[in-house]
């Protein structure tokens, strides 16, 4: 991967900060984005090799477009996106304001799907790149005081699934990453029923796994070809991950199949 373009969101902090320092290793020409420019500073100065900072808010749908025409234009393309900007939440739905779902969504789901769309064109006409989603264990299984996080982290393991048989024949992979607990600022920044910041953490998160272990792990998974990347360690997180995988073999077939069938339809040849 050496001398290739990656572009992390939500690279401040936790597992973005973490894969930021793993595709550093690599020798990848990091761009780094999310709100904290001094914090992205920080993690930039960890990773060396001068990447480009670009902050801007997840939610700010046409700074995210902007912003995706200046990365673009400083790597000469993008190689690899990963969509890991997000926040979580942890209120009962009958006590949460409908804005909270607003935010979430805007945040989690549309933010993601906004910037991936913004490059989608450019990668395609380039017949290469990664596009790399980062959902969430309860991406794959409802849980409760998340019903907001929920919606949004399924729609994008949605959207992913739906992309990547879209891609079939361009030279664009895509793959979803499915997290259970990592040791990160995740619980504590969740926001609350009225959209407040919650302010306190999880025993779950804070003996989860660690965010660069979490990275070397991802990105060995994704070198080994895998397409839904799960990575849970606590007893019931680690079954409900194999649980919710479709038998492989299986479900591989089908979709190689499925492919084949529908890059010939649009006339594009598999790669």
């Amino acid at each position: 991967m050496s001398g290739q373009a990656v572009w992390i969101t939500g690279a401040s902090s936790g597992i973005g900060a973490a894969l930021a320092r793993a595709y550093a290793k690599r020798g990848c020409r990091l761009i780094l984005s999310g709100r904290n420019q001094a914090a992205l500073a920080e993690v930039a100065a960890q990773c060396g090799g001068d990447p480009l900072i670009l902050p801007f808010d997840a939610a700010d749908f046409a700074a995210a477009v902007a912003a995706a025409d200046k990365a673009w234009e400083w790597s000469g393309g993008i190689d690899v996106l990963v969509n890991n900007a997000g926040i979580s939440q942890r209120s009962l739905a009958v006590d949460t304001d409908f804005s909270v779902y607003q935010k979430m969504i805007d945040i989690d789901l549309l933010g993601p799907i906004c910037l991936t769309q913004a490059l989608l064109k450019r990668m395609v006409a380039r017949k290469t790149g990664q596009i790399v989603m980062i959902s969430s264990l309860a991406g794959k299984v409802g849980s409760p005081l998340r019903t907001a996080y929920c919606a949004a982290k399924h729609g994008l393991i949605g959207y992913a699934d739906a992309l990547r048989i879209e891609l079939a024949g361009h030279g664009i992979s895509v793959i979803g990453v499915t997290p259970g607990s990592i040791r990160t600022d995740v619980s504590r920044n969740a926001i609350t029923a009225d959209g407040s910041t919650r302010g306190v953490s999880d025993e779950a998160i804070d003996t989860g796994i660690d965010p660069d272990e979490f990275a070397e792990r991802m990105l060995a998974a994704i070198d080994a070809g895998e397409r839904e990347v799960a990575i849970a360690e606590h007893g019931m997180e680690k079954w409900i991950a194999e649980v919710r995988r479709t038998p492989e073999e299986m479900f591989d077939k089908m979709i190689a199949n499925f492919q084949s069938g529908y890059a010939a339809k649009m006339g594009v040849a598999e790669q």
